[in-house]
């Protein structure tokens, strides 16, 4: 592709006007809108999706909860999957034009079943006598939307950032300029606006003109952002697939297996292991030693072909993709502090019920839609990333005298920690509203509004705002940096992949305490009632368990050892606190 930079290195015209060249920022502007229009529609339909399960179907709270838990974690899991088969076999570009298809026809699924009669159970007073159920060719509709919905993110958000990085062709020919960093800031910035007005602005719109007009906008977010990716289709730079990250895994682990037989040498020289041209790593490490079988050379006439290539890759593979593997599963400890620490972020559905049935007016006319209230905690994050930065860095390099920041792993231990308040303040906040709901004699009724400000839950949101400023955003930090570069795909896809095991576990974990976990009078913590079960011991159960979390991550942070960057200065110059300091 033609090089977009002049010598200066700045943009030049043509990139901008010319019919024929392919890439360039032209090509992002529609990548970019595909994605966040996509983020709108998706986002705008599943944050108040549990209001819609239990008032239009008659399902109970922790049914409703559990579907979204199960579709959250499909929509987070099949990124991953879409990365893969992108990279593997079909391509970025034929990856986001199915995800494009699928999510809109799962949107539109779902849109179908406010308007068409018989799509959905007939009105029906939540708790009353009488209440039908919906039907298994109802339910069957309502699920189809909700995996094509989770089946097309995964097409989309897999390949989309990957796929415009590629418009703007090789890296080493945009490094004066940075358009490629700028790309990333401008793809994140959009993404984040779009979770905002889904948040706010669709869920306004849901809660004061129908469901109709409310799934009806996503609708047409989604058509737009189908058109906006085709339309782009003649200028887009379309790279082919090739072998990904997760074949090089497979190749290790069965190289290693059939080797098993083989003795390693005390006396380690590079002339005994199959190592990449130019590359630095020439001998593996001592860690996970048994996996260095899977690059022993035993017999170089038969291992290897003139070019010192192996002949066969499932029998010999190289020390990098040896050492890839063995990074990959070293962090995987840390990960699994996150996919724990996250578990108490996934509460939204809980959350948006205690709402609804808390006095959300800010004015006399003015009310939060109930749904909403999670836009705080993306406000909320973006407040204390700026605080962070902007505030506690200067300061703490002042009083220091030099440079300062905080770890990696303090910022994450950090974060886990915070989680346990956020859920212990919500637990509070719980007890009190089902004190208030009992005190006002709506025990029978979880759907009438209380005398109790819903403006009490920001101080969650706050918490975990900041909880996810520190180990959310420091997470996806350590997997980046402490991973090789050949596997910034593999680092880029793991938090979404913690969240899909999240949402899984925190599914078991409410069906266990629905079902062994029960009251005085016998009524479970998790009751279809809101008021006469015991939300607040269950956030109280949550909140043990991040304490708990926070004393095995201090536990796998040891074992871990030093950061890339911490046997010294920090990357940047400056100097980064340890967990020792």
């Amino acid at each position: 592709m033609e090089d977009p930079l002049d010598h200066k290195g700045k943009i030049k015209e043509p990139l901008l006007s010319s019919s024929t060249a392919k890439g360039g920022l032209r090509a992002l502007v529609f990548i970019i809108v595909n994605e966040a229009f996509e983020r709108l529609a998706n986002y705008g339909l599943s944050t108040n999706l549990i209001l819609y399960l239990t008032r239009e179907y008659g399902i109970d709270a922790v049914n409703g909860a559990q579907i979204l838990y199960l579709h959250s974690a499909a929509t987070s899991f099949t990124p991953f999957i879409g990365a893969f088969l992108a990279d593997t076999y079909v391509g970025r570009y034929f990856m986001i034009g199915f995800g494009c298809i699928a999510c809109l026809l799962g949107v539109i699924l779902l849109w179908l079943t406010t308007i068409i009669p018989g799509t959905r159970p007939p009105p029906c007073v939540q708790f009353h006598d009488g209440c039908e159920s919906a039907s298994t060719l109802q339910l069957l509709l309502l699920y189809s939307s909700l995996g094509l919905m989770a089946i097309g993110a995964g097409g989309i958000r897999s390949s989309s950032l990957a796929f415009g990085a590629e418009q703007l062709g090789k890296r080493d020919t945009l490094k004066r300029a940075g358009i490629l960093e700028s790309f990333f800031r401008w793809y994140y910035a959009t993404v984040s606006v779009a979770l905002f007005l889904a948040m706010t602005c669709i869920l306004y719109i849901q809660d004061n003109m129908g469901w109709k007009v409310g799934f009806g906008i996503p609708v047409v977010l989604m058509i737009l952002s189908t058109l906006s990716f085709f339309l782009a289709s003649p200028i887009y730079v379309k790279s082919k697939a090739k072998a990904g990250w997760l074949n090089g895994f497979a190749r290790v682990l069965v190289a290693s297996f059939r080797n098993r037989s083989i003795k390693l040498s005390s006396q380690v020289t590079d002339d005994v292991y199959h190592h990449r041209k130019g590359s630095i790593l020439l001998v593996p490490s001592e860690k996970l030693r048994f996996l260095n079988k899977a690059c022993v050379i035993r017999n170089p006439k038969e291992d290897l072909i003139p070019d010192g290539r192996a002949s066969n890759p499932w029998s010999l593979c190289t020390v990098d993709e040896v050492e890839e593997l063995k990074s990959l599963i070293k962090v995987i400890p840390i990960w699994s502090t996150g996919v724990l620490m996250s578990i108490n972020v996934l509460q939204h559905s809980f959350i948006v019920l205690q709402a609804s049935t808390m006095d959300r007016h800010i004015t006399s006319k003015f009310q939060v839609p109930a749904g909403s209230f999670t836009a705080f905690q993306l406000f909320s994050s973006v407040l204390w990333i700026a605080l962070y930065d902007r505030v506690a860095i200067p300061l703490a390099s002042k009083i220091r005298g030099k440079p300062t920041r905080l770890g990696l792993k303090q910022r994450i231990g950090i974060g886990i920690l915070s989680s346990s308040a956020a859920m212990a303040a919500l637990a509070i906040i719980e007890s009190v509203r089902r004190k208030t709901a009992i005190k006002e004699g709506f025990s029978d009724d979880p759907n009438s509004v209380l005398h109790i400000s819903a403006l009490w839950l920001l101080l969650y949101f706050f918490i975990t705002g900041f909880a996810e400023a520190f180990c959310g955003i420091g997470q996806n930090e350590f997997f980046y940096t402490e991973l090789p570069k050949s596997m910034s795909s593999v680092a880029s896809n793991l938090f979404e992949m913690g969240l899909s095991v999240s949402n899984l576990i925190a599914s078991l974990l409410v069906t266990i305490v629905r079902n062994f976990f029960k009251g005085n009078d016998q009524e479970s913590w998790l009751s279809s009632n809101i008021n006469k079960g015991h939300y607040d011991y269950y956030y109280w159960l949550l909140a043990g368990l991040s304490l708990a979390n926070f004393i095995y991550y201090r536990a796998c942070s040891k074992a871990y050892g030093p950061c890339k960057g911490q046997e010294g200065n920090a990357t940047d110059g400056g100097e980064a606190l340890t967990d020792e300091d």
